[in-house]
């Protein structure tokens, strides 16, 4: 099985910003201390604090499906506090995440083309 990464970009509902940096840092514990696969995964927020930048990187299919599994629905109060979310997910996904991913827009998914 292949790595895969992720990316995902949020911009903030008014008011929201505090919000969405405890759930984040939940989010975040909940990475270090029961994900078993997720290789990398940081938050970056732009200068005036709108919007973020989230980075994933999972070992394979079976690590972003665990991954999804443990934040549970801590991602639906993340949401809850964005108004504008777009996601990729960049690699090779298994038939079992591409038919967990399958009917959603989010995230598009990007397979390889060329690689280094």
């Amino acid at each position: 099985m292949s790595e895969l990464w992720g990316i995902a970009r949020f911009k903030f509902h008014e008011g929201k910003l505090e919000e969405f940096k405890r759930l984040s840092a939940e989010a975040m514990e909940i990475v270090r201390t029961k994900d078993t696969g997720t290789l990398r995964y940081d938050v970056y927020l732009n200068d005036d604090q709108s919007e973020c930048v989230v980075l994933e990187r999972y070992r394979d299919s079976e690590a972003a499906i665990e991954h999804a599994s443990n934040l549970g629905d801590l991602f639906g109060a993340v949401l809850a506090t964005v108004t504008v979310v777009h996601g990729e997910l960049l690699g090779e996904p298994s038939a079992e995440l591409r038919e967990k991913l399958a009917g959603s827009e989010v995230p598009v998914l990007f397979t390889p083309f060329l690689s280094m």
